[in-house]
């Protein structure tokens, strides 16, 4: 029976406490271990795919050559984005295997690999090219943003102005803390629908300068 050490990576700390992006590729290494041998081990590293400073990784590697195990990892692209690295990683005679793509040998991993990097390559390019166009057109980049920006706070405005006629305005002088009890009190919601609270409060009365 094959043994394996599985590693993941997801890019960022928010990612990892979330498990967004983990339980996809646990279930795709799942999968194929389960229909090909034992899993003896599992490591999470947080850290971008361009960066090849891996630590955790490397402790994987290190784990699987201890247990005589092969690194299995969920697909290519969750063990780096550089050609260069992965094969410095398969140089030193590391067997790896990849579970969206378990019957991939070497040399394909390499050409799958350098393919994707390729890509990201061309689609940089284009963007870049794109978006200087745009400038030599005189075109205003970044204006759907603001546009979003000033209609949320137009509408923030709209909803705010009622609640300081019918109710901040007769409670002046009270706390931050006194007027969000008689607001949750009176039935009345946040514009998410919420409960007040006397940051929230505080947040109406200075954002919309109504204080």
């Amino acid at each position: 029976m094959e043994r394996y050490v599985a590693y993941m990576r997801v890019s960022t700390e928010r990612q990892g406490r979330s498990g967004l992006g983990l339980a996809a590729q646990r279930k795709l290494i799942a999968e194929f271990v389960e229909g090909h041998g034992e899993l003896c081990g599992e490591f999470i590293e947080i850290k971008s795919g361009r960066k090849n400073d891996r630590q955790v990784l490397w402790e994987a590697i290190k784990e699987a050559q201890r247990v005589k195990a092969k690194l299995v990892i969920a697909r290519l692209d969750r063990f780096s984005r550089s050609v260069s690295f992965i094969a410095q990683v398969m140089d030193k005679g590391i067997a790896l295997t990849v579970a969206e793509m378990p019957t991939a040998t070497d040399f394909q991993l390499h050409i799958f690999a350098a393919l994707a990097q390729e890509e990201r390559r061309l689609i940089s390019v284009r963007t870049k090219a794109a978006l200087q166009e745009a400038k030599r057109q005189g075109k205003a980049l970044g204006v759907n943003g603001k546009v979003l920006a000033e209609r949320r706070q137009n509408e923030a405005q709209e909803f705010a102005g009622p609640i300081w006629e019918r109710y901040l305005r007769g409670w002046q002088g009270l706390s931050y803390s006194e007027i969000a009890r008689r607001l949750n009190a009176e039935g009345v919601p946040t514009r998410a629908g919420g409960k007040w609270y006397p940051q929230t409060v505080r947040n109406y009365c200075s954002d919309h300068a109504l204080a």
